[in-house]
């Protein structure tokens, strides 16, 4: 936070082509005040981000349902472009907003896929880009240890295929510490079969080895689905959210509007 308005005002001499954002989970020590004077500021200075640089926030653990509500509402989100985050942030935010699956207490082992894919795109249709709101949000990820969900607001985004295919693919290399995927060293843990929404009709995606990303729509929204190769024994697990999440960007493309 102490550097964020340093940072912004040299993006003009350093012409990213991406901003990558995170850490608005630590002012959680902070007073209810000094938080609330903060989070204004930190939106202040992300508006001044130039038109045309795509912001990607990525979110971490938090406890404090008021601080993940004031991100969501306050005008965080409808800034950034795109927001990462695992099974814990969406679990908890949804619980802070009130939003779909709210009374779930806690995950019972792999995250369903359906109860995921409804959260993510409630997310997308009340607080991102849609005909009657100018929200920039339009792309979320989603990764759990067992697989990642990549989620876009039609027509802003492409390569999302190989997006969500790198991330995991970096998922299961860097927790092994090898430099391409071990198979000897990974499982798969993810449903072989799934239903893609718990709350309306929804289809049954069944895991194919040999196209192992699924796809599917939803009003104006696609989904990205991918499985991942967990490693037995992980000697690296610290970053790992941030790893994939800055591997999908990497391979992702924005079109300019």
């Amino acid at each position: 936070m102490n550097m964020l308005e340093v940072f912004v005002s040299s993006l003009e001499e350093f012409q990213p082509d991406l901003v990558v954002l995170s850490g608005l989970h630590m002012m959680e020590g902070q007073t209810k005040e000094i938080r609330q004077k903060r989070l204004l500021e930190a939106v202040a200075s992300i508006s001044d981000i130039p038109m045309g640089v795509p912001v990607h926030l990525e979110l971490a653990s938090m406890t404090d349902p008021e601080l993940m509500s004031a991100i969501i509402h306050q005008q965080v989100f409808p800034l950034v472009n795109s927001v990462g985050l695992n099974e814990q942030e969406l679990l908890f935010l949804t619980q802070a907003a009130s939003g779909p699956h709210a009374s779930l207490a806690s995950w019972n082992g792999v995250p369903d896929v359906g109860v995921v894919s409804d959260i993510v795109f409630w997310i997308l249709k009340e607080h991102g880009r849609t005909p009657g709101k100018a929200s920039d949000l339009t792309r979320i990820h989603f990764h759990t240890l067992a697989y990642h969900l990549l989620v876009t607001v039609d027509g802003y985004w492409a390569n999302q295929v190989a997006a969500v295919a790198a991330g995991a693919r970096v998922a299961g290399t860097q927790a092994c510490a090898t430099q391409t995927i071990d198979a000897s060293r990974v499982f798969l843990k993810a449903p072989l079969e799934f239903a893609t929404s718990k709350m309306e009709k929804s289809s049954t995606v069944s895991l194919n080895p040999h196209e192992p990303v699924s796809e599917w729509h939803r009003d104006g929204v696609t989904f990205h689905y991918t499985p991942v190769l967990v490693c037995k024994d992980p000697l690296r697990t610290v970053g790992l959210g941030d790893a994939i999440s800055a591997e999908g960007l990497l391979y992702s493309e924005i079109y300019p509007h």
